[in-house]
């Protein structure tokens, strides 16, 4: 099974990146074999719409599953739309998140975990409880 995960750097030592829209990079992996890609976020850094934007990027590489730190709510309904489940929480290194996926340790998402908006600057508040 092949998975997405939102990284800082191209590599799998790379720690987990919280944001989802505006990561640096996605690691797709296949769990089975350890092989990866490294996909550069190109819409990281645009003015609107990255979420959604990023969402198409990953649903064109045949992931089943995405794992990150958050997700606002565009991005999760053009996700699930694909059929990808979503994953939050997830911190720290990336083969750690690996690591407690497998075990069962991250539970999938059932909503955004953010608002719209969360990675850019000056906007980053959470639900409050939603």
């Amino acid at each position: 099974m092949k998975v997405a995960i939102t990284a800082k750097k191209n590599n799998l030592e790379s720690e987990i990146d919280p944001r989802f829209g505006r990561c640096s990079y996605f690691l797709i992996i296949d769990l089975d074999s350890m092989n990866f890609e490294s996909i550069s976020n190109k819409s990281a850094m645009t003015s609107g719409g990255a979420g959604i934007q990023a969402a198409q990027t990953i649903s064109k590489t045949g992931v089943k599953v995405l794992l990150t730190g958050n997700i606002g709510p565009n991005a999760f309904q053009t996700l699930s739309a694909a059929g990808i489940k979503v994953f939050t929480g997830a911190y720290g290194n990336i083969k750690d998140a690996l690591n407690k996926f497998k075990n069962g340790e991250l539970k999938q998402s059932e909503d955004a975990s953010v608002r719209s908006h969360f990675g850019m600057s000056g906007s980053n508040k959470d639900l409050g409880g939603i």
